[in-house]
C-alpha cells in the first residue's frame, strides 16, 4: 500500500465550508468553478478565508 490518494472522493461544498471557514455558498461557486481540481479548490478557499 502506498501513500498516495487517489481517485479520491469529490470535495462536498460543506466540508470545504468548514474547512476554510467560509459560506457555502462561496464553497459551492468555487466547486463549480473548478469542477473536480481539489488543489485549485482549496487554494480558491484559502484565498477567500483569508
Amino acid at each position: 500500500m502506498s501513500n498516495e490518494k487517489s481517485a479520491a472522493a469529490p470535495l462536498s461544498a460543506i466540508a470545504v465550508a468548514k474547512k476554510y471557514r467560509i459560506a457555502i455558498e462561496d464553497a459551492n461557486a468555487i466547486i463549480e468553478q473548478h469542477g473536480d481540481d481539489a488543489k485549485a479548490i482549496h487554494k480558491a478557499a484559502r484565498r477567500i478565508a483569508a
